[in-house]
């Protein structure tokens, strides 16, 4: 386990976040590589989708995988300006995880979960690398991350 897994891990300890965190010897970076590993359907599997308001905050548009965020219906969920997409040493610097791995919760966000993703029972997400997993219930990631449902999709 490497030190962006530990950390997920010693968080999910502390707060008793109900979920299944594993790690894999291949790759989980892209939707197609994660279900392939996990031996899960695609559609089981959410993307964060990191963004950045006009202070620098970062915001993570939560959706499902086969999906793409929209930064003008974020805008309009926050009732912000249109944030911008966070470039990868932003992301690190912000969420504490890497591009690939970023989980759902667990750090220092705005976290707006799209409302299809609420219609699965469970998704995966980030478990802090681009080889780790984290299996949730879809009430139990909201609870984890304190977000709100939006529709976010394009």
């Amino acid at each position: 386990m490497n030190e962006y897994e530990k950390k997920l891990k010693m968080h999910i300890d502390e707060n008793n976040v109900d979920c299944e965190h594993f790690v894999f010897e291949k790759s989980c970076h892209s939707v197609e590589e994660a279900a392939e590993t996990a031996g899960a359907s695609p559609e089981d599997f959410v993307k964060n989708i990191c963004m950045s308001d006009s202070q620098g905050n970062i915001i993570v548009a939560i959706v499902k995988g086969e999906d793409r965020a929209g930064s003008k219906r974020v805008a309009k969920a926050l009732g912000i300006e249109r944030p911008k997409t966070a470039l990868p040493e932003n992301i690190l610097q912000k969420t504490g995880y890497p591009v690939g791995g970023v989980p759902s919760f667990g750090y220092e966000a705005v976290f707006v979960v799209d409302e299809r993703v609420m219609e699965k029972d469970f998704v995966y997400t980030g478990g802090g690398s681009p080889n780790s997993l984290v299996k949730i219930n879809t009430a139990e990631l909201l609870s984890a991350n304190g977000g709100i449902v939006a529709r976010v999709r394009k």
